[in-house]
């Protein structure tokens, strides 16, 4: 796995306020799903999709996810599908126009780290959202290959690291 960007935050990206609800220490791992079969509206992953999905395993399985989330669409439950069958997790799905109700779920859930799959226009918003700030656009349509790993410790966001798999 190659290291694109290691951004320290603390002081750049999310400095200013932080809400109540921000009172542990979390791991939040964002993926956009892998390729898709076609452009169907609820197509499934091609093969190379599901290679990836497979890669994502090795890329993030050593984190040791306690909790899934994903669309309700087959290409991003089956992306992260193979690590929550390898932890023994259900796939919890999210209303990607409701982000701000996930967030808070998450954010008042005893568990520690969490596995967020979304699209290239909802995946940038949920970085967006847990920083508070408007930094990260929307991906490429070719591009499959990101993950996002925010790390907030004592309530706040201590870094982003952007990885590429």
């Amino acid at each position: 796995m190659k290291l694109l960007i290691v951004i320290f935050l603390s002081a750049l990206f999310f400095v200013g306020g932080t809400s109540e609800v921000f009172s542990q220490n979390k791991l939040i791992i964002l993926v956009r799903h892998a390729e898709k079969a076609d452009d169907s509206q609820d197509t499934e992953l091609s093969a190379e999709g599901k290679a990836r999905a497979e890669r994502l395993v090795k890329a993030i399985g050593k984190y040791r996810p306690g909790a899934f989330y994903s669309t309700n669409y087959k290409r991003t439950r089956d992306t992260i599908g193979p690590l929550a069958a390898k932890r023994k997790k259900q796939i919890q799905t999210y209303d990607p126009r409701q982000t701000q109700g996930l967030m808070d779920e998450i954010m008042k859930s005893e568990t520690k780290r969490f596995v967020i799959a979304g699209h290239s226009n909802t995946v940038p918003g949920l970085a967006n959202l847990f920083g508070k700030k408007e930094l990260f656009k929307n991906l490429d349509e070719s591009e499959y290959g990101v993950i996002w790993f925010i790390r907030i410790k004592n309530g706040k966001v201590a870094k982003v690291e952007i990885l590429d798999y």
